[in-house]
């Protein structure tokens, strides 16, 4: 018989893309336990199977149990699980990366670095949002001045279009229940793209808190990801929710988000738009931003990155690369093993 202990982790090869998974699921008031690769989830209506591998991210909400084996293979399949309050008005907690590499953390990092380079990202941000305007030039505090005005002609927009009564956006933090229908489904809505957006960051080995437009949060990059997909998908389903019914707006609300966010393939979108950001002049498809194996290098000079697990006690020299003189350095290590290995960097 074989135990949870000893059953194989999945390789990066065998987990299902981040841009393939299911948006996200949620679950309240029941049981979460293992069944060989896939979560169970019970209560008093019975016993539903699920797939870890498919799941982008497990939102867990009031009333629930999860075991640590259900933890082992859902962190096994490289999910995002998520605990929030009633609702989805709260987050708790985020998972673990899906990927083996560091590219794109890195390249975050060095954008993130300069004052310069993140504003240029902000920029291209409010870009992806609002493709008819052309924010170059423009300062921090000008981009927020326009989003805003931009987010109060789409609530206006929305209201015209839906016929729901609109009387400014109300948000009492921790008071799900404190604003109207349309308030209360633009929350929910909100969170939802947030617990999506976490998925995909940190299924990219991306870092939540460096973000380009929010700043000082744990969780600055994906609201700045989030905020991407919200004059699009996230508003326009809120105010269609309220204006079916005032009942039961927040269950409602991730239903309608979760069939929009299905068909318009948002995670396959947050990969494309997080890498376009990050590594714009990047292949579009690089395995190693979903399940590649990543490999372990050693830095060294001139931008020259070395393998790892190899010793780099003897000489290490310089000299122009034959292949390229005029451009390109190679860096020859020999090993006191007598192994010689040469490397080569942009001058």
């Amino acid at each position: 018989m074989t135990t949870i202990s000893q059953r194989p982790g999945s390789s990066p090869r065998q987990l299902t893309r981040a841009a393939d998974r299911v948006s996200f699921v949620y679950l309240e008031r029941c049981s979460i336990n293992r069944d060989a690769n896939a979560i169970t989830a019970e209560d008093a209506d019975g016993t539903t199977h699920i797939p870890s591998a498919t799941i982008g991210t497990l939102l867990l909400g009031p009333g629930t149990r999860i075991t640590h084996q259900a933890m082992s293979v859902l962190g096994d399949s490289g999910a995002a699980v998520a605990w929030v309050g009633e609702h989805g008005v709260r987050y708790y907690a985020g998972g673990r990366s899906l990927s083996r590499s560091s590219a794109l953390l890195e390249a975050q990092a060095t954008c993130w670095a300069s004052r310069r380079t993140r504003l240029e990202v902000a920029r291209a941000m409010y870009r992806m949002r609002f493709p008819d305007e052309d924010p170059s030039g423009l300062t921090r505090h000008e981009l927020l001045g326009r989003e805003g005005r931009r987010l109060k002609d789409c609530y206006r927009q929305q209201a015209e279009l839906t016929g729901v009564p609109w009387h400014g956006r109300r948000y009492v933090l921790g008071d799900f229940t404190a604003g109207d229908a349309v308030n209360q489904a633009i929350t929910a809505a909100a969170q939802c793209m947030y617990g999506v957006t976490h998925s995909v960051v940190t299924a990219l080995g991306c870092s939540t808190g460096l973000g380009f437009v929010h700043s000082g949060h744990e969780l600055s990059f994906v609201l700045d990801v989030a905020d991407l997909y919200k004059t699009e998908i996230g508003i326009p389903v809120a105010f269609e929710v309220a204006a079916e019914s005032q009942e039961d707006v927040g269950a409602r609300t991730r239903r309608a988000l979760r069939d929009r966010i299905n068909k318009a393939r948002l995670l396959d979108r947050c990969v494309a738009d997080i890498r376009h950001l990050l590594l714009p002049d990047a292949a579009v498809d690089e395995p190693s931003s979903n399940a590649g194996e990543g490999r372990v290098l050693l830095q060294s000079d001139r931008a020259v990155e070395v393998p790892a697990g190899r010793n780099y006690g003897g000489e290490v020299t310089w000299r122009r690369s034959s292949c390229s003189p005029s451009a390109r350095w190679a860096c020859v290590a020999s090993s006191p093993a007598g192994c010689s290995r040469s490397h080569q960097a942009s001058s």
